[in-house]
């Protein structure tokens, strides 16, 4: 089912039963430029978008063709609006990716994984099978569930120490104005 606005462009292949909300854009360009004394030159972009079964993509959201290869997005993975999928993804089956997340190029994301609202990933990572991101993490690097199932923050880490972190943060003030005190109490004759 396509809906009003959308554009998919030439040699995109979409599963049955996909989804594709108003404005969405399958198939165009990668971010791909090459510095050069004359400025930035274009890579041109020659993949395509594969798009699996029982897919559904959200309002204006864009998935960029691969720069070579494919661009993959996993039988039935969700994709809420305004997300962009960056050239050479690979998003696994049944993942959740909710409005506004970035996935940079040649990201690889496993099968059931669920990525919060304006969450970031940079390029060349990889996040493995079963994670779950917060909103508005930042992963700068791979996430592997052994080490953690859930991550938030920025950058990313294990969601129970973002969780304690968040805890301190406010009383950081409080803390850093007892130590100056501190400080001052000790401070051996001659430094003062």
């Amino acid at each position: 089912m396509l809906h009003p606005n959308v554009v998919i462009y030439r040699g995109v292949r979409l599963g049955s039963r996909v989804i594709l909300h108003a404005g969405c854009v399958i198939g165009s360009d990668g971010f791909g430029y090459l510095p050069s004394p004359e400025g930035l030159r274009k890579i041109q972009q020659v993949g395509t978008v594969e798009i699996g079964d029982d897919v559904e993509i959200g309002a204006n959201a864009a998935v960029d063709r691969a720069a070579l290869g494919v661009t993959r997005i996993g039988r039935g993975t969700k994709i809420d609006n305004l997300v962009q999928v960056a050239h050479n993804v690979v998003i696994g089956t049944d993942t959740a990716i909710a409005a506004q997340v970035g996935v940079s190029g040649s990201v690889t994301i496993g099968n059931r994984v669920m990525i919060g609202g304006q969450a970031g990933l940079a390029d060349h990572i990889e996040v493995e099978d079963g994670i779950i991101l917060g909103a508005k993490t930042g992963v700068a690097g791979t996430l592997k569930s052994s080490e953690s199932r859930a991550w938030s923050g920025t950058p990313a880490i294990p969601h129970p120490a973002w969780l304690k972190m968040s805890a301190l943060l406010p009383k950081l003030p409080d803390l850093f104005r007892r130590v100056r005190k501190l400080e001052e109490r000790i401070k051996p004759k001659g430094e003062e």
